[in-house]
């Protein structure tokens, strides 16, 4: 796909407002002072706590938590701060780089975790509490995150947590590749090996134009209003979490404004945002958002002949039902339209773009409610949700011959989720444990007709290339579920944490998924304290994946040819430390070896699925053999420095090898094989509420496959791409890839509204953006049709074409200019 999609933001006329307003502005705002409120609880139990000291730090402004935990500090002056809790007994907690404005309250949630009783234990404890580190059950291992002021902040990012994530260690998208998109490869896995969850209950998707059968896509859908905090598991996951081979995202929603009605509306070169929150009682409060791109306008400003355009809405609702049991009812969806125009001006590119990308509509959500209850010693959780996905693709011939053109792909397809999910959650003794079960009813519809080769014969009518056609109407449903076990405590003085988890997966439509033992996954984190600054960290285990629908419900003659497959198997080995020279920095070192079994294979191509899944459309309805091997394995770097003064950054490097076999058994680089990644991220903090951002990013050369030159002349009138040669598959790499992107915000606070001006620059530089070759055939000198050897009309086969390879390296900068306006 072109990577046009993506780079989408442009100064268009509404701007112009925004440079008027400018020149008032300043005369209007004065000083202004704003509020934090919020509730602490116990990190173990969830118990609001009573009595904990919250406290701005370098100022005497605090406040105590009352009887519900709660919270507030009135008359912070606006900018950014530190805000410790602090109670006897428990380790203390900080919230560095909280953003304090007349506009919105802002709202933190402190969990805390209880003190060993030994004093000098409470030292050690204590002060690596006061950092960077990430609380997470026993240990840090492969765990990152990300607050709600880094998610909005991030240059480059344009509110997108697909975009933003790319600053931390393993992370990198097929956009680095030259794709243009929001693939999130980590530490070398495919797309399609994360999973997400959204205040614990799972959302499928994240991102518009999503590729089925992956989860990559072209532009974030979550509202980063809604997100307090981001954890990324890298490996050592919670057994609580099925289908995940390459990582865990979980993201935690804040509640909304339970004092007044308030919100923020955005506009920017390519969408319109507006968040609303506030009671809707004394125990019930709500967060809402909606959210409209232009880009259609955009584009055809620009002169490019595809035309996206999409919608996205979120909403979020918290009942108190009582002081030990609570409600929350989320919901997020997507609706993505995707045309064309003719554009003023035929190029060879746009004429590539009009034949080789299909129309995609598609539309999701998930919705869901989950209840929360304190029980004995801990609480228990049930979640009830639903999600559906559906997406129609459409494609027709590239080249009209003999005055006929015909479809090539016509689909549509729905896959359905509806899930009920119960954990409990003990903490007792020092020692902390859960166990929950998990059940969903699937439903899954496809309609499809594919051409993949079309048929040819030479002008004697001999047969010179079969057919190779994809047409069926079916659809299957089926039961999934599983169920795990966790527990976790820490010996020999608080300073040996360990971490075991066993769960098993199971379902009833592949032969063999009724089989509890055939999923059986155990895992294993240790966590040694060497001393109050290092930590020395070591963990495994096995994780299992069930194969995507799109190849479950393959058929041919009727048949589901694929019923046999295997769940997908990867294990892990990481060894890493920590290193915690003071609060607020911190550096990790881990490496890392991911080895697979049971991958899907392509029958037809021969080649792991793997290296599918970084295009839009939809991968995996095919013949496939679960006998596939890959491996992934690697060191990672990181160093985070969080807001304390006026600088705050993060760096990180990793190198990673990807490499999986298709049915020959020879490992090659995977296509998501980069090597080497970099990136940094610095912000400062200027006077007078002028902030500055800049992230550089850097990744090696994705591996390329070249052209089959002759199938890719005899096919490309039918098809409008060119065919790869998987004989070579991944033999050559494009260049490395490097960009830089810078952001400005000022913001202006008022009596109860705050005016931020951003400025967001990504490829400030004008890097080139390394991209895949195009295959195309030549048009005529009037662009009324291809040219050819013999001045005839283009044959099938394309034998009188003159083909054209079109290099992709574009290296455009991309400026968004824009405001958002808190009330």
């Amino acid at each position: 796909m072109v990577k046009y999609v993506i780079q989408a933001s442009r100064y268009n006329a509404p701007m112009k407002l925004l440079l008027l307003l400018i020149l008032f502005i300043p005369f209007l705002a004065h000083a202004q002072t704003g509020v934090v409120t919020g509730t602490v609880r116990d990190r173990n139990t969830q118990e609001p706590l009573i009595g904990v000291s919250v406290q701005v730090l370098d100022s005497q402004l605090g406040s105590v938590s009352d009887e519900s935990g709660r919270f507030r500090i009135e008359s912070i002056p606006v900018g950014s701060y530190t805000i410790q809790s602090s109670y006897v007994g428990y380790q203390s907690s900080i919230k560095y780089n909280v953003s304090v404005t007349a506009g919105n309250i802002q709202i933190l949630n402190f969990e805390m975790a209880p003190a060993t009783s030994q004093l000098q234990q409470v030292e050690v404890v204590s002060n690596r509490s006061q950092s960077a580190s990430v609380a997470d059950l026993v240990t840090p291992l492969s765990v990152q995150s990300l607050s709600a002021e880094e998610i909005r902040s991030n240059p480059g990012g344009n509110f997108d947590i697909s975009k933003v994530v790319q600053v931390l260690p393993g992370v990198a998208t097929n956009g680095t590749g030259g794709g243009g998109r929001n693939d999130l490869i980590i530490r070398g896995g495919a797309p399609s090996e994360n999973v997400y969850y959204l205040d614990g209950i799972e959302i499928p998707l994240i991102n518009h134009f999503t590729t089925q059968g992956s989860a990559g896509g072209a532009t974030g859908i979550l509202n980063v209003s809604f997100i307090e905090d981001l954890k990324l598991s890298s490996s050592a996951f919670d057994a609580r979490y099925d289908n995940a081979l390459a990582s865990v995202f979980e993201f935690r929603q804040r509640s909304g404004n339970p004092e007044r009605f308030s919100g923020n509306v955005r506009l920017s070169g390519s969408e319109f945002a507006t968040t609303l929150e506030g009671p809707l009682s004394t125990k019930t409060t709500y967060l809402v958002s909606a959210r409209r791109s232009y880009l259609q306008f955009l584009f055809k400003l620009l002169d490019l002949p595809i035309r996206p355009n999409y919608w996205d809405f979120q909403y979020k609702v918290d009942h108190k039902i009582d002081d030990k049991t609570s409600l929350s009812f989320i919901g997020v969806g997507a609706i993505d339209e995707f045309s064309f125009g003719v554009p003023r001006n035929s190029t060879p590119e746009n004429e590539y773009i009009l034949r080789s990308v299909p129309l995609n509509n598609q539309w999701n959500y998930t919705s869901g409610v989950s209840l929360k209850r304190l029980v004995n010693d801990g609480y228990l959780n049930v979640a009830l949700s639903r999600n559906e996905f559906n997406i129609d693709l459409e494609k027709s011939e590239a080249a009209e011959v003999e005055g006929e053109k015909k479809l090539t792909l016509k689909s549509t397809s729905r896959e359905t989720e509806n899930k009920l999910r119960l954990d409990v959650n003990k903490y007792k003794n020092g020692i902390r444990y859960s166990y929950g079960v998990a059940g969903q009813y699937v439903q899954f519809k496809n309609d499809i007709f594919s051409v993949i080769r079309k048929e040819l014969r030479d002008e004697a009518g001999n047969l010179t290339q079969p057919g190779v056609t994809i047409n069926y109407n079916g659809g299957v449903d089926f039961l999934r579920y599983g169920a795990f076990g966790q527990v976790s405590s820490s010996v020999l003085d608080n300073r040996l944490g360990l971490s075991f988890g066993l769960r098993t997966d199971m379902n009833s439509f592949t032969e063999e998924g009724k089989n509890p033992l055939k999923t059986l996954s155990p895992r294993l984190a240790v966590s040694y304290l060497l001393s109050d600054k290092w930590t020395l960290n070591a963990s495994s285990g096995i994780y299992y994946k069930l194969q995507t629908y799109t190849v479950l419900g393959f058929q041919e003659n009727g048949n589901y040819v694929n019923r046999s497959a295997d769940y997908t198997r990867s294990i892990h080995y990481v060894l890493g430390t920590e290193f915690l020279p003071r609060p607020d920095l911190r550096f990790t070192l881990e490496g890392f070896y991911k080895g697979y079994s049971n991958y899907p294979v392509s029958l037809r191509d021969g080649i792991s699925l793997a290296n599918q899944g970084g295009d839009f459309g939809s991968i995996g309805n095919e013949a496939v053999s679960t006998t596939g091997k890959g491996r992934a394995y690697g060191a990672e770097f990181y160093l985070q420095k969080k807001l304390t003064g006026t600088v705050f950054s993060v760096f990180s490097y990793t190198y990673v090898v990807s490499e999986f076999a298709g049915l020959d058994g020879q490992y090659i680089s995977s296509a998501w094989d980069y090597r080497h990644l970099v990136s940094g991220l610095l912000g400062k903090k200027l006077p007078r509420n002028w902030e500055f951002g800049a992230k550089y990013r850097y990744a090696g050369g994705a591996p390329a496959t070249p052209f089959n030159l002759e199938a890719s002349q005899r096919n490309y009138a039918s098809l409008g791409v060119g065919i790869l040669d998987y004989t070579r598959l991944n033999s050559e790499r494009l260049r490395a890839f490097n960009q830089l992107d810078v952001r400005i915000d000022k913001k202006w606070n008022f009596e109860r509204i705050t005016l931020d001006l951003f400025l967001d620059v990504a490829n400030v530089l004008v890097s080139k953006t390394p991209g895949f070759d195009r295959y195309t055939f030549q048009r005529n000198a009037d662009n009324t049709g291809f040219a050819t050897t013999d001045n005839a009309p283009l044959r099938s086969d394309g034998s009188n074409a003159i083909p054209v390879i079109l290099k992709n390296d574009d290296g455009n900068p991309v400026p968004t200019l824009g405001f958002i306006v808190e009330f």
